[in-house]
């Protein structure tokens, strides 16, 4: 049911009046409210919105030298034929299945590569793909040891790393590694991909590959493309994503824990 024909039901039950749809949305229209597709974002229960007020609390008045000792990680999947709804095509009458209103696609998509990342004022790690299920000792072996650590220790004595809370991230194999190694790690809140800088790379990523033309023929075209358009996202790019720390900090406070724009 659609938030019109509820409005519409609810006024009906309490006046029995019967008001049309176009009457209510003249009547919406008036108040500036217009219908809009909602915002597809992660569940919040009442835990995740303390856990993200109390985080941003703690760290809404770190100073931009404060971020810089952070590396932000996570990994992403990208898909060789991204599923977009919002194409659109014109022709005419008739020119349905004309050539240049197709749009033609492989079956289940063609396939998808997932790559793990970091970014820091000071540097990126190198983007690694990750071929299969990542466990715990996975993560462990091909990322945090040959990858992270090293990256933590460019960054300096005080650098934080920064990860979620994805089972192999938080796996007992992991957590002892990190105490072994002595790397510094952010608490973070769960269900918290709008305070991850890093999720604005993705975005860019994901741009920047696009604009190939012809799109990647296949999943390893898809990962050169990937590796090589990270390499060169310019580090001004990186660093206003993360000088936004405080910004998204402020943000969601003021929406006490909840969603916020980025």
């Amino acid at each position: 049911m659609n938030e019109q024909t509820n409005i519409r039901q609810r006024l009906q039950a309490s006046t029995n009046t019967v008001v049309s749809g176009q009457t209510i949305r003249n009547r919406l229209h008036n108040f500036g409210l217009h219908s809009r597709r909602p915002v597809r974002s992660t569940t919040l229960t009442a835990n995740h919105l303390a856990a993200r007020r109390a985080w941003c609390t703690q760290h809404v008045r770190w100073q931009r030298q404060q971020w810089a000792q952070v590396l932000f990680t996570d990994e992403s999947r990208f898909c060789l034929e991204p599923a977009d709804g919002r194409i659109r095509v014109w022709r005419r009458r008739g020119e349905r299945f004309a050539e240049g209103a197709v749009l033609e696609r492989q079956r289940f998509g063609g396939g998808s590569v997932m790559v793990w990342g970091g970014i820091s004022t000071r540097l990126r790690t190198p983007l690694y793909h990750v071929v299969g299920n990542l466990t715990g000792v996975r993560y462990q072996n091909e990322i945090l040891q040959p990858l992270v650590v090293p990256a933590l220790q460019a960054i300096g004595p005080r650098a934080i790393l920064q990860d979620d809370n994805a089972p192999p991230h938080r796996s007992a194999a992991v957590n002892t590694f990190i105490q072994q190694a002595r790397v510094n790690r952010m608490l973070w809140p769960a269900n918290s991909p709008d305070l991850n800088p890093i999720e604005h790379m993705w975005d860019e990523l994901c741009r920047r590959v696009q604009q190939h033309h012809p799109p990647p023929a296949n999943l390893g075209q898809l990962l050169q493309w990937l590796q090589q358009e990270w390499n060169g996202v310019p580090r001004a790019f990186i660093c206003n994503l993360i000088h936004s720390m405080r910004q998204r900090c402020v943000e969601c406070l003021a929406h006490n824990g909840g969603h916020t724009r980025y």
